[in-house]
C-alpha cells in the first residue's frame, strides 16, 4: 500500500515529513536512507541484522547526521486506528512511532520455466535477492538459453531491461549465424567414411528389404539414394530398371558404388554430394528419394530434411529407413 514502501522515487513524495522507519535487512537496504533522510526529519534506521561489508561507515554517518539509528530485530508492524501503521515493534519490545516502513524486499525471478532446463539462480552480491545467472552476453550455463533485464540484475528499470534484452537479443542472432556458417561446411564425416571405404567392401551389396518391399511396386523412373555407402541400393534400383543418382559424402564410397554396378553392366550417377550442403542434388528432382541409415548429422535448420524432402519429383515418394531410437534410448 501506501505505507509499507521501499524506493524514494517512486513512493518518497507521498511520505515527506512522516515519521518514516527504514527496517535494514542487507548491504541496499542502507542505499536509499540518504535520500530518505532529505525527504523528512523524522527518520528511524533499524539495523533487524548484521549487515555485511562496510556498513558500520554508513550507520556512523546517518548517527553523526542526527538519525537516529536502532540495532535489533523487528517483531512486528502494528496497526493503529483505522487500520493505518502506527508503530514498529522491535523483539525486544521497543515502539518506533511510524507513519511509513521502508523494507528492502528480496527479489526472486519467475524462473521456473527456465529452472527445470538447468538453468542456476545464484545470489545477487546487492542481496537484493536472486538471479538467473548469466554472462555478460545473456548466455546461462545452458547452451541457447538466455536471459535478459531485471532477471539478472534486480536494479535494473524498465529501460536498461529493454536494452539488455536488445543486446542479447543480438547475440543469440550472431550465435545461430555462427551456427549455420557451421552447418554450411563440409561434413567432417567425409574422411571418416573415405577411411572406411578405402579399402574392401565393408557391407554385403545386397539391398535393403524394406526398400526392396516398398520399392518392388513402384513404376520405374528417375530413383536418388542419399548416403549410398557401398550401392547395394542404388544397385538394385538399377537391376530393376530406375534411372539411379548414388549420393555420398565418400568419394571413395562411390568408387565402390562405380565398380559395383559396371560388373553387372549397370549404368549408376554417382554424386559426391553432403545432404546438409546448400544445393546437394543440383535442383534436381527424382521420383524416388530413398535413403535408409544414412549418417547425416543433424542441424539447427534441418537442412538434411528440407533438402531431401526439396528432391522428390510432384507425385514421387520419399522412403528414409532409420533406427528405432526408442530401444537405444531405453538401455
Amino acid at each position: 500500500g501506501d505505507e509499507v514502501i521501499h524506493c524514494p522515487f517512486c513512493h518518497g513524495y507521498e511520505v515527506r515529513d512522516r515519521r518514516i522507519v527504514a527496517i535494514v535487512t542487507h548491504p541496499m537496504g542502507l542505499h536509499a536512507l540518504a535520500m530518505f533522510r532529505q525527504l523528512t526529519d523524522r527518520l528511524t534506521v533499524v539495523i533487524h541484522q548484521p549487515i555485511p561489508g562496510d556498513a558500520d561507515a554508513t550507520v556512523d554517518r546517518l548517527r553523526s547526521s542526527g538519525v537516529t539509528v536502532l540495532d535489533g530485530p523487528v517483531a512486528r508492524l502494528v496497526d493503529g486506528d483505522h487500520g493505518r501503521l502506527a508503530a514498529v515493534e522491535l523483539a525486544d519490545g521497543t515502539y518506533v512511532d511510524a507513519d511509513a516502513a521502508v523494507v528492502g524486499p528480496a527479489f526472486r525471478p519467475r524462473a521456473d520455466a527456465v529452472e527445470v532446463l538447468g538453468v542456476r539462480l545464484v545470489q545477487h552480491p546487492s542481496g537484493l535477492g536472486s538471479v538467473v545467472e548469466a554472462d555478460a552476453t545473456g548466455a546461462t550455463s545452458v547452451p541457447g538459453v538466455f536471459a535478459a533485464g531485471n532477471v539478472t540484475d534486480p536494479s535494473q528499470q524498465v529501460l536498461p531491461a529493454a536494452a539488455a534484452g536488445s543486446w542479447a537479443g543480438g547475440m543469440i542472432a550472431n550465435q545461430l549465424a555462427q551456427e549455420d556458417l557451421d552447418g554450411a561446411r563440409r561434413s567432417a564425416l567425409a574422411d571418416d567414411w573415405d577411411h572406411r571405404y578405402g579399402g574392401d567392401r565393408i557391407w554385403s551389396g545386397n539391398p535393403n528389404g524394406a526398400l526392396v518391399r516398398e520399392a518392388a511396386d513402384l513404376t520405374p523412373g528417375t530413383a536418388l539414394d542419399v548416403g549410398a555407402g557401398e550401392g547395394g541400393d542404388a544397385v538394385w534400383l538399377a537391376e530393376q530398371g530406375w534411372t539411379v543418382t548414388a549420393a555420398d559424402v565418400s568419394a571413395r564410397g562411390l568408387d565402390h558404388i562405380a565398380a559395383a554396378a559396371a560388373d553387372r553392366g549397370l549404368a549408376v550417377t554417382g554424386r559426391l554430394a553432403d545432404a546438409n550442403d546448400p544445393d546437394p542434388f543440383g535442383g534436381a528432382t527424382f521420383d524416388l528419394v530413398t535413403a535408409h541409415y544414412a549418417s547425416i548429422p543433424r542441424t539447427p535448420d534441418d537442412r538434411a530434411i528440407a533438402n531431401l524432402l526439396g528432391a522428390v519429383a510432384p507425385g514421387g515418394t520419399l522412403l528414409v529407413v532409420g533406427h528405432d531410437p526408442i530401444p537405444m534410448r531405453a538401455a
